[in-house]
């Protein structure tokens, strides 16, 4: 996959993971970044348990459960 479309998912992660947070966002900008993170994140956490997703919408989902995962420990860091 390339980086341009790494880039897209993670933000759309991003913004679905500010929205399933419901409070525990930090903003559009900040969520997009974080996306792009936990993407990364989820990918790399997915990839130690063994678990694969195949296709556009397994990297998804991967992207938005360690966008998910990213913004819960920011918002615990923020309190």
């Amino acid at each position: 996959m390339g980086i341009i479309l790494s880039i897209v998912l993670g933000c759309l992660a991003g913004f679905c993971a500010g929205k399933l947070m419901k409070g525990g966002g930090f903003g559009l900008l900040m969520n997009l970044l974080l996306g792009v993170l936990g993407g990364a994140l989820g990918g790399w956490l997915f990839g130690v348990l063994g678990i694969s997703w195949g296709g556009l919408v397994g990297q998804l989902g991967t992207a938005i459960v360690g966008a998910v995962l990213i913004l819960w420990v920011a918002s615990l860091l923020k309190k």
